[in-house]
Parts: structure tokens; C-alpha cells; sequence
């Protein structure tokens, strides 16, 4: 599988930003990221803070200082800082490739009336920039699978989160390796989403080991995520009418990545976790 470089992710973020907001249930909040309806959840935006909620109880709960550095490595425009930061008294840096999304996040962090506490710069977690402060908790939020190398990733959170802190990592994970047209189904997502990184949870775990990571828990959200809502079905009929597309470079490839996905999450090809690490040291 030949990986997507930071440059072509980089430009899928920067055209497909704007629509993920203007067209997306939670533009008007800021997340492009997906809805979970977990234990508690009554409304969309619920649904939508459920994980950052989830990482605020490890923030709450952690050995942190006061005002503990926090590190969204894929931050996309900001809106999970922002959220954490009103809710928390923390320091916020948020990282992302584009610079479309940062220039949207500085808006949003302004906005906020959070700019003496939350940051966000252009980045590749994969190569951190030497200015980012230390880590108390460093989180990445469907963005992990985009990096070309787990084992950079990982090497750098080792450098990046202090001793006793947590990192958190929310994405999708392998459950098995279909033939046919489940990996058929996969090989869409990938090229539709630029995604370079499926690992079984186990790898997973066993990559944060060799870098200093200890496992907590992994909490496994598929069964709280909505399939197969009516848009989803729309897509699907016009993806069927269109037929196939050049995925890299057509500007709809997204929806028939987000199509394949839901496939493999429904089949169980495709799992979404929450996997929860404290750094030793």
C-alpha cells in the first residue's frame, strides 16, 4: 500500500474543510469529527462532545498541575480545545497539517476570548515542532489513521508527554481482514479518506508499549455510532448513480469513503475505539 504523503493530506483538508462545515451536523460546533451516542446522550451536540467529554474525565482525573498542557495532535479548526479549554482550566495546542484550519481555528479560539490559552499551528505530528511545550495529555481525535507511520507517531508522543501523563487515541480499527468485497470496501475508504494507518487494537497497543506507553483501557464506541442515517442512504443511491470515481482527486471522493466506512463498521470489518495510554517514566 503506497502511503498518502502530508502534502496530499494536507491538500484534501484545505479543499474539503468548508464543506465538512457548511455541510456537516456539527459545523455550527466546530466538529468534523464523528457523533457518538454513548451512555448519557440525548442530543446531536452531546453526541458530538461525547468523546472530548470522555478526555476531559482523564484530565480531570489525572496527576496534572493546575493548569495542565493539553496537545490535540490533528486539531482540525479548534473546536475541540476550545471546547475543553471553557470547560477546564487547561492550556491548549492544537496541531494540523492545514493551514486552511488554522487560519479557521484562530478565528474560532479569538472568538472564544481564548487566545491567552489555547494555540493552534501549522504541523505534522509526526515531526512535532521543537516549540511545542510538554504534554500533560495529548489526544488525536480521528486523525491518527491519516500518519504514514505508527511508529513515528508514537516516538514522538514519547518525546512530547511528560512522565505520568495520558495519551488518547479515538479512530478505527481492524477487526479482521476481509477478502472480496469487504477489502474492496476498505481499499474505498483508504483512498477516499487518505487514510495510511488500519491497525488491529492489539498493534496498537503493543507499538505505545515499545515507545513508553502503559495500556489503560480501550473502550470500543462502534455500537454507539448512527449507521446508515437517511443522508447516508441518499449518498449511497447517488454514489450508485454516479459510479466510480477517480477517489484522489475527484472532490466527492470523501462521500464514497465515508460510504465504505459505513459498510465496514456495519459488517464489523471496521471497529471505532477509544484507546487510553499513560505514559511511563
Amino acid at each position: 500500500m503506497t502511503p498518502f504523503s502530508s502534502a496530499e493530506i494536507r491538500r484534501y483538508y484545505d479543499r474539503s474543510t468548508s464543506t465538512f462545515l457548511g455541510l456537516g451536523q456539527g459545523g455550527n460546533i466546530g466538529a468534523i469529527h464523528r457523533q457518538v451516542w454513548g451512555p448519557g446522550v440525548d442530543t446531536l451536540e452531546q453526541a458530538f462532545h461525547y468523546v472530548e467529554d470522555r478526555i476531559a474525565e482523564q484530565i480531570r482525573g489525572s496527576r496534572a498541575p493546575a493548569a495542565p498542557h493539553v496537545v490535540d495532535l490533528g486539531c482540525g479548526v479548534g473546536a475541540s480545545l476550545c471546547y475543553l479549554a471553557e470547560k477546564l482550566p487547561i492550556r491548549g495546542t492544537g496541531i494540523t497539517l492545514s493551514p486552511v484550519q488554522v487560519r479557521s481555528a484562530e478565528n474560532r479560539i479569538r472568538k472564544a476570548g481564548l487566545s491567552n490559552r489555547v494555540v493552534c499551528i501549522e504541523g505534522d505530528y509526526c515531526a512535532l515542532p521543537a516549540s511545542v511545550d510538554g504534554a500533560d495529555l495529548a489526544y488525536a481525535i480521528e486523525s491518527f489513521v491519516h500518519g504514514p507511520s505508527p511508529e513515528r507517531f508514537f516516538a514522538e508522543c514519547g518525546r512530547l508527554v511528560r512522565p505520568g501523563g495520558i495519551l488518547a487515541i479515538c479512530d478505527d480499527f481492524r477487526r479482521s481482514e476481509p477478502e472480496g468485497l469487504g477489502a474492496a470496501a476498505i481499499e474505498r475508504f483508504r483512498r477516499g479518506w487518505r487514510i495510511n494507518t488500519l491497525l488491529y487494537p492489539s498493534e496498537l497497543v503493543s507499538l505505545a508499549s515499545a515507545a513508553g506507553f502503559e495500556h489503560e483501557v480501550t473502550l470500543d464506541l462502534s455500537r454507539y455510532l448512527e449507521l446508515h442515517r437517511p443522508r447516508d442512504r441518499a449518498v449511497d443511491a447517488l454514489l450508485t448513480l454516479i459510479g466510480w470515481l477517480p477517489l484522489e482527486s475527484s472532490r466527492l471522493g470523501y462521500l464514497v469513503g465515508g460510504s465504505a466506512l459505513q459498510q465496514c463498521l456495519a459488517r464489523g470489518w471496521l471497529g471505532y475505539d477509544l484507546a487510553v495510554f499513560r505514559r511511563l517514566g
